[in-house]
């Protein structure tokens, strides 16, 4: 780096090449409270796509938990310590953004249905079973897929 403030537009042309100095700059102009030489562009466009991001990371990690709980109940002659690994991962990612940014938790809630449609997807795919095995609504709850003592029990009815 150059002694020289760089200007909103050199640091434009930096993002697309250099992402990674970009960001060193970047966080040292705000360090130093330099904000006018800040490509304000990118920077809301990264800050936008953090949030995006987040998001996109607790769907992926309910969806894999819904399906991992579906091969569970719907399967239980197969189940194995990995999915069982694979449930606690998931669990362990999800308590974790929620310890970091609480405010996910409403996203969580909202999303909830919407993952267990993908997830039956998935876990149809997965384990060769119709989709119609699975309920038309999710059988767990929120909690329950928080819950580190909870695993689904194959219903008698559905045996």
């Amino acid at each position: 780096m150059t002694s020289s403030l760089p200007t909103a537009n050199n640091l434009s042309v930096l993002y697309e090449q250099d992402y990674y100095l970009w960001l060193e700059i970047t966080a040292k102009l705000l360090r130093e409270g330099k904000l006018s030489a800040l490509d304000a562009v990118n920077l809301l466009e990264e800050i936008e796509d953090m949030g995006r991001s987040e998001k996109r990371a607790v769907y992926s990690n309910l969806k894999i938990l819904l399906m991992h709980f579906l091969k569970y109940k719907y399967q239980p002659e197969k189940r194995s310590n990995s999915w069982v690994a694979t449930i606690v991962e998931h669990r362990q990612r999800l308590k974790k953004a929620f310890h970091e940014s609480p405010s996910l938790q409403a996203y969580f809630t909202d999303i909830f249905n919407e993952c267990y449609q993908d997830a039956k997807e998935l876990a149809a795919a997965e384990t060769g079973l119709t989709i119609d095995t699975f309920p038309i609504e999710t059988p767990f709850n929120p909690k329950e897929i928080l819950n580190s003592n909870y695993l689904p029990a194959q219903d008698e009815s559905e045996a």
